[in-house]
């Protein structure tokens, strides 16, 4: 019996370890772009230092966007039989009030329409999904692994390996456990024409290749909530208080995952105030609703600190420079989750990248300059939904923890937006649906104008001896203006670059 192409390129490389791409992490990105370019016929290996399911906080909530990309990409099946809980929009509770949203229907142009009353139960809404990271990524491995043109190396990546008469990277050395009982590694070594990194947001690889460090704020402390009675039921639910943030969603038919914001160094989680659980107990306890707060204290029952990340801010890199080596996915890009865009980005990344990298564009991975032009055509497509979702992110986070008050009055300003209506870009923007990033400055600048009116009218009042205070008022105008650019043009500013 002959040996077909497929058979060959499999023995290169499980025996060889030869292939057209070495993609380094099998996360998220990793399986995407490793599933998206085998489908086009690519020669995949995919190594992972680990490849237990992994028990994290991470990826675990994605939205319309991401299903929308995961579709494309032939992975939506992934989503079957985890228990993934439909996630229909948000609900913003503001110390006693609330305000509840849902993504809005889009037509084939990315553009928001209102369904007719006649149309509303014929056009389904878009869903997000929430569900356990882990379970998620043993689906997406599960369909790597079935992928005839990928195969899969449980090892731990090293280093990158260059040649000796060239700076471009020829592939990675690995160590691989040949004995779990004594835990003895062998050295190993995988090669490709290109060499994907994807190693998350600790990549040991991005100080080294794209000279970048992520900038930290805070740290999300997880709890999962067992049967927590939460309205609307469906959404995500972002409760701001004094001096809290916490975002929760279903992530099981029974469990709710709850992730609190705890800014670096702050006082109130010092160990004299109790450290973590005391600020969770003295400062976000109170500023939950009252059916959600035996949930909590049952979750912290067990003694123990809760389990956290850092919450990163990581602008991009236009990588037109290492000659067969690529950074990418958390360890390319990070914004702050509270928004829950992270998954998305990766999803669209891994679709619009396999799309430039298409045989019919780059017939080979070996051809540098080729690859190049491609991550400069990269760089800027992807920012059509990435810059939205980065800026989105850090913008909503310093508006949500406000720490002065000008900060309080753009997130009185903001909330006050919601509730007026004016929701529905604003959430199809959150849920990776709408690509033009002017229509996000255009509402945050209306934000902030609208938290001007609010505090003019605070400061003046109702009186006609308030006149004799617009002065003040217009000083204090001023500086919500600065802030709202503070908070906004730097952070839009990287996206321009």
């Amino acid at each position: 019996m002959a040996i077909t192409a497929s058979q060959l390129l499999r023995e290169r490389r499980e025996v060889y370890h030869e292939a057209d791409v070495v993609v380094v992490g099998a996360g998220i990105f990793g399986c995407a772009i490793a599933y998206a370019l085998a489908n086009q016929g690519r020669s995949v290996i995919l190594l992972e230092r680990w490849m237990h399911e992994p028990d994290r906080i991470v990826g675990e909530l994605l939205q319309p966007g991401g299903v929308e990309a995961l579709r494309k990409l032939g992975l939506s099946k992934c989503l079957e039989g985890i228990d993934a809980i439909p996630c229909y929009g948000y609900h913003v509770l503001y110390r006693n009030d609330d305000c509840a949203f849902p993504y809005p229907v889009m037509d084939n142009e990315g553009r928001v329409v209102i369904p007719s009353d006649s149309e509303k139960k014929q056009v389904p809404r878009p869903e997000g999904r929430g569900f356990h990271h882990g379970r998620f990524i043993s689906k997406l491995r599960e369909a790597c692994k079935a992928h005839p043109n990928i195969s899969i190396f449980e090892t731990e990546v090293t280093a990158t390996i260059k040649g000796q008469h060239t700076p471009a990277v020829l592939g990675v050395e690995t160590r691989t456990t040949v004995n779990k009982e004594t835990n003895e590694k062998v050295p190993d070594c995988f090669f490709g024409q290109l060499t994907i990194i994807a190693d998350g947001y600790a990549s040991k690889f991005r100080k080294d290749l794209l000279n970048k460090t992520p900038v930290i704020r805070s740290k999300f402390y997880a709890l999962e909530l067992i049967d927590c009675p939460f309205p609307p039921q469906g959404y995500g639910h972002v409760c701001i208080g004094d001096a809290s943030v916490v975002l929760l969603y279903q992530i099981g038919t029974h469990e709710t995952r709850a992730l609190i914001d705890v800014p670096l160094d702050t006082p109130a989680a010092s160990p004299a105030n109790g450290g973590v659980r005391g600020y969770i107990q003295n400062v976000v306890l109170p500023a939950l609703p009252k059916h959600v707060q035996p949930s909590v204290v049952a979750a912290l029952s067990d003694g123990k600190i809760p389990r956290s990340m850092p919450n990163s801010w990581l602008p991009s890199s236009k990588q037109v420079h290492n000659d067969g080596v690529l950074v990418l996915g958390d360890a390319h890009n990070m914004r702050h989750p509270l928004t829950g865009g992270g998954m998305t980005v990766a999803f669209n990344d891994a679709l619009c990248l396999s799309e430039l990298l298409h045989p019919d564009l780059v017939p080979s991975l070996g051809d540098h300059k080729a690859v190049h032009a491609a991550m400069g055509q990269f760089h800027w497509k992807r920012k059509t939904l990435t810059s939205i979702i980065n800026v989105l992110a850090q913008a909503l986070y310093s508006l949500f923890a406000a720490n002065d008050w000008q900060l309080r009055a753009l997130q009185r300003g903001c909330f006050r937006y919601f509730q007026l209506g004016m929701t529905d870009e604003p959430v199809a923007m959150l849920g990776g649906m709408l690509r033009r990033p002017l229509t996000l400055a255009s509402h945050f600048f209306t934000v902030a104008f609208l938290a001007i009116w609010m505090n003019t009218v605070d400061v003046c009042g109702g009186s006609l001896l308030g006149i004799w205070k617009l002065p003040l008022a217009i000083i204090q105008a001023v500086m919500i203006l600065w802030k709202a650019c503070v908070v906004f043009l730097p952070v839009f500013g990287t996206e321009l670059k």
